[in-house]
Formats: structure tokens, C-alpha cells, sequence
């Protein structure tokens, strides 16, 4: 199911990208580390450029849109600062005496939740596939899948850089670390597939 774009998907479009720039001119500016800014904002960098280019024939629908323009948000914040010194989340672990600073943790429940919604409007549009329990837990371990995938390129990072990567893996001594993020992502897939499915699915008879 394709559908042609509309003006409102454009203007959506436009917004969400101008709304965004900022935040990521921001983040490069004076980031604490620019090899981890690099590592971190990519997906930013690849993402807006692709949903300009297929905004025609293949525009996402405007809850998708608004979600990766959040998990945008939230990466280029990680990247500024690299995840384990994000201030906020530094004055929440010393407020509630946590053991270590969790903004990676919100990276990884979005990097499960955004992805889902965009891996369930893939599956729908163009495959056979329709909302049920077949296509639940095929996004679920389709997130999962992306979310180990992005922990062997960490690893991979680590093997090539050495210590330098060191902010990019954030898991600040937690042995568990890349269990606990890809679990966060699973939640994550859970979570939007509960609560945002039937928005979606109205979204997406509106474009048929």
C-alpha cells in the first residue's frame, strides 16, 4: 500500500525537520567528544535525508514522523554530552541516590519503541501482513534484532578505537550492560505496540 503525499504530510515534514536542526546544530557545537558525536547522531543524519528523498512516494504517516523527530532528540542530547554525563540525569541519580546515570537507559526503551512504530508501518504497507499477533511479534524481534545488531557495532567500535570508544559504550561498569539495553529495547516494542497500535492503524487507513 503506497500512498501519495499529501500536503499536511509535507508541512509535518518541514516542521519536525526545522524543529530538529537546532537541536542538532546544537549538539555538535562544543560536544564533549567528537568521535562519539559522530557514532551517535549518524542515524539522525541518515534518517531526515531518507524521508526527504521518499516523501512522495512512501511518506510516513504523522505519528511516525513526530516519534522520530523525539528519538531524534534524544539521540543528539546523547551525543552532546555522550549518555553517561547528560546533566539532568546526573541531577536524578544524586536526587534519588542511583547507582549510575540512566540517560542511556531512555536511549535504548526508544530505541525500541520509536523503531517498532516505523518497522510495524514498513510491514503493513508492504507486505500481506496486518495488525494482529503475527505482526506484534515480528516488529518485537525485528526491534530486537536492530537492537543487537547495534550492540556488536558498539562492540565492533571498542575493538577498533580502543578506549576512545569508551563513551560510546556508556555502561559505566555495569557487566550486564548489553543485556539490560536490548531487554530496555524489547520493552520498548512492547510498550508502543500496546499503547499507539490503534492510532496507527486509523494513520494508516487515512493514507489508503
Amino acid at each position: 500500500m503506497n500512498a501519495a503525499a499529501g500536503p499536511d504530510s509535507g508541512r509535518l515534514l518541514a516542521l519536525t525537520t526545522i524543529a530538529v536542526a537546532p537541536v542538532c546544530l546544537w549538539s555538535y557545537v562544543d560536544a564533549a567528544d567528537r568521535l562519539t558525536w559522530w557514532m551517535e547522531a549518524l542515524p539522525v543524519l541518515i534518517v531526515y535525508p531518507l524521508l526527504w528523498a521518499v516523501r512522495r512516494r512512501f511518506p510516513a504517516t504523522p505519528l511516525l514522523m513526530l516519534l522520530i523527530a523525539l528519538h531524534a532528540v534524544i539521540l543528539l542530547v546523547g551525543a552532546h554530552y555522550t549518555y553517561a554525563e547528560v546533566p539532568l540525569f546526573h541531577w536524578i541519580r544524586d536526587a534519588f541516590d542511583l547507582s549510575r546515570n540512566h540517560y542511556d537507559r531512555v536511549g535504548h526503551l526508544a530505541q525500541g519503541f520509536i523503531p517498532a512504530i516505523a518497522i510495524r508501518e514498513l510491514l503493513i504497507r508492504t507486505s500481506p501482513l496486518r495488525p494482529g499477533r503475527w505482526l506484534f511479534a515480528i516488529v518485537l524481534f525485528s526491534v530486537l534484532g536492530v537492537s543487537a545488531s547495534y550492540e556488536l557495532l558498539e562492540w565492533l567500535a571498542a575493538v577498533l578505537v580502543g578506549g576512545e570508544a569508551d563513551a560510546f559504550l556508556a555502561t559505566q561498569g555495569d557487566v550486564w550492560d548489553t543485556q539490560k539495553d536490548m531487554a530496555l529495547a524489547g520493552l520498548g516494542a512492547i510498550l508502543a505496540q500496546l499503547l499507539l497500535a490503534r492510532p496507527h492503524n486509523r494513520q494508516l487507513a487515512e493514507m489508503r
